[in-house]
């Protein structure tokens, strides 16, 4: 235990004493809060990646330990609030159920000293037996909670491991603290592990494998980008945005020319020798201006790729709707790169920026002397030229109308005929289409066929812009580090930060790489500060935030809340059965509520 007795006594007297600053007694009762289904659904929205990784990756290779004893494992939020629970529930007091709900809050001021709680306040591994739980009714149960940081080192929840007291705390706590840094790596490896190499090191070569090995992402140049907590431990300082070259003593050419997958040492002077693995990228990179890593994506966009993933593979065309700048071209690259058909080409075609007299000619190709200034030798045209691979129809709803034609022919028959050519040939490609236009109306404008969009859209799908992601601060993060020299600060300024979260961003992901891309310029090796970003910036930014009121309910959409639950608290079901976004729903539903719990004389005001 890195913790002495002593000092575990010291940080339960502390809680003890926050206790009794809080007000509560020994006798209170919990008050783990109450969230409405709407603050309820933003929640688990909002840590989708975090619940994602933990049930999906960590719980199953602790899904052993679980069938043998009566641990209950919960996870939460960096407030407290009960993100999900694995095991047993057999111990817990039939009094207490509520606080083992999603949504139940366990800081300190309302439970008094609990693993949660008291992890969170002093930002390290603690256990908590039964009876230095502060509150009495809390003290049938012993805990252990290890607190959660992401790669930048920011508190982003908690692990919790609960039992009754027949578990010693040493085993409780040893277990909690090998689940949260096995959280902790996969985060940073969901995040980084797809654009940057990394770097496993430890003192013993045999445990290069585990999750007690130090972990290091960094970039062409050496730079530290993510590192775990153990990897600062092992070195005696923050490894975080330093250099590679001068943690390790070694050259970063000598580091690059060990093979993948193969250990070597390096002698750090004043330390041990150190045992290391490299490993390259696990997939090759996106632009950083649009890339996604897994863990941070908003849920829709992991929804939208596993699905595409796999209708592609089944040969169904996709479409894919989205304002402009939003990502359409790199959500393609994605699906292509996860496809099996990623050792081939990817082709993509601009519809809207080719000629319409040559957009016949540029998509199925052309025979030599097929018309005037064609070229000696002909064309492929870009659908051969796709053969084996995946076509990118960018744009489709530009296309003009006797292209369409052509191009519903060869969907049907996946046969082309080459302009001057009597011979058809057949190609092999899976098609993907993308527009940022309203096709349904188009259609009913005569300006799309309908047989066409009906072969196009086997699968349509809708990427959601940027100021409704989910992921944005992610976002902005990393086309800031993609784009900042290195002598720029690797931090962007609060009040900065704070202005791009709230940018409506109409040019989408476009628009943020070109915005940073002038500040970083301006500001040179000093911080990004108000004077750096463009006039354009600040006449785009909402005139009135808070008190912009919502815009008001129509008759058939009042109970917002009772057609919520019918859904099963899917608000993104909600808004597409209503016609808006969901942050106008959002918006709807705190008014709703505001307006359910306001008492019947706030209403009216002959009575103020």
């Amino acid at each position: 235990m890195a913790a002495s007795s002593a000092s575990h006594a010291q940080l339960i007297q502390a809680s003890w004493a926050r206790c009794r600053d809080f007000g509560l007694e020994h006798q209170s009762a919990p008050d783990f809060g109450e969230l409405s289904g709407v603050r309820l659904s933003e929640l688990l929205e909002r840590q989708q990646a975090l619940l994602r990784t933990t049930r999906d990756e960590v719980m199953p290779q602790f899904s052993h330990l679980l069938g043998n004893s009566s641990y209950l494992i919960m996870l939460s939020d960096d407030q407290g609030q009960l993100l999900e629970t694995w095991g047993t529930r057999r111990f817990i007091d039939p009094r207490q159920q509520q606080g083992f709900s999603v949504g139940a809050r366990w800081l300190e001021q309302g439970v008094g000293t609990n693993a949660i709680g008291t992890a969170l306040a002093c930002a390290q591994a603690v256990h908590v037996g039964q009876d230095e739980h502060f509150l009495k009714l809390n003290r049938y149960m012993a805990s252990a909670a290890a607190p959660l940081f992401d790669a930048q080192r920011r508190l982003i929840g908690v692990l919790d491991v609960s039992s009754d007291s027949y578990l010693p705390a040493s085993q409780t706590l040893g277990l909690v603290r090998m689940m949260s840094q096995s959280l902790e790596n996969r985060l940073i490896m969901a995040r980084y592990a797809g654009q940057y190499r990394q770097l496993s090191f430890n003192t013993d070569a045999n445990n290069l494998d585990s999750q007690w090995a130090g972990l290091l992402l960094f970039d062409d140049r050496g730079r530290i980008l993510a590192a775990n907590r153990r990897a600062d431990s092992l070195l005696g300082q923050v490894a975080l945005q330093q250099s590679l070259e001068q943690l390790l003593q070694t050259p970063l050419p000598a580091l690059l020319k060990h093979p993948a997958g193969q250990a070597f040492a390096v002698q750090v002077a004043g330390r041990n020798r150190f045992h290391c693995l490299l490993h390259e990228p696990l997939a090759s990179p996106l632009p950083a201006a649009a890339r996604c890593p897994p863990a941070d994506c908003d849920p829709r966009i992991t929804k939208a790729l596993r699905q595409a993933q796999l209708l592609l593979e089944k040969d169904v065309p996709v479409l894919i709707h989205g304002e402009t700048g939003v990502g359409k071209e790199v959500f393609v690259k994605a699906l292509h790169e996860a496809s099996s058909r990623r050792n081939q080409p990817l082709i993509a075609v601009n519809c809207a920026a080719i000629p319409t007299e040559l957009v016949e000619s540029e998509l199925f190709g052309y025979e030599k002397g097929a018309f005037t200034g064609a070229h000696h030798k002909g064309n492929l045209g870009l659908i051969r030229k796709a053969d084996q691979g995946i076509v990118f129809l960018d744009e489709i709803g530009d296309m003009p109308l006797a292209t369409q034609a052509r191009l519903l022919r060869f969907l049907q028959t996946r046969n082309i005929q080459p302009l001057g050519s009597g011979e058809t040939v057949a190609v092999n490609v899976r098609v993907i289409s993308a527009t940022h236009q309203d096709l349904p109306e188009r259609v009913r404008q005569g300006r799309f066929r309908q047989d066409l969009y009906y072969r196009i859209a086997g699968l349509s799908l809708s990427l959601p812009p940027l100021r409704e992601r989910s992921d944005r601060l992610a976002l902005i993060e990393q086309i800031h580090q993609h784009y900042r020299d290195a002598e720029a600060p690797p931090q962007l300024d609060h009040n900065v930060l704070q202005l791009l979260l709230q940018h409506p961003w109409p040019g989408n992901l476009r628009q943020l790489a070109s915005t940073l891309q002038v500040a970083l310029a301006l500001a040179g090796p000093h911080p990004i500060a108000l004077e750096h970003l463009p006039d354009s910036f600040f006449s785009e930014l909402p005139t009135v935030q808070a008190s912009q009121p919502s815009p008001p309910l129509a008759p058939d959409q009042r109970d917002l809340n009772r057609r919520l639950q019918a859904l099963n608290g899917n608000v993104s079901a909600l808004a597409r059965d209503l016609g808006i976004s969901r942050t106008t729903l959002y918006k709807r539903l705190h008014a709703q509520e505001q307006t359910d719990s306001c008492p019947q004389t706030c209403e009216d005001p002959g009575l103020h």
